[in-house]
């Protein structure tokens, strides 16, 4: 699966209360919405693994979207 990332993109996630927490700025969303368009687009379980060494910025959690 190929990944379409926007220019510029910022993405990061915490987890606030028991509850994930993504902030972004517009191509962040713009980008996260393009892989979720590829994503469901592949097989069943498929998945997305995002993390701070991978696309989100220093510091984010662990992100993971999966077909089921």
């Amino acid at each position: 699966m190929i990944l379409n990332w926007i220019d510029g993109f910022e993405i990061s996630v915490r987890i606030e209360n028991g509850a994930a927490v993504i902030s972004a700025n517009r191509e962040g969303f713009l980008s996260l919405a393009n892989h979720l368009k590829s994503l469901v687009e592949e097989p069943l379980g498929t998945h997305i693994h995002l993390d701070a060494y991978n696309s989100l910025e220093e510091g984010s959690s662990e992100l993971i979207f999966e077909t089921i």
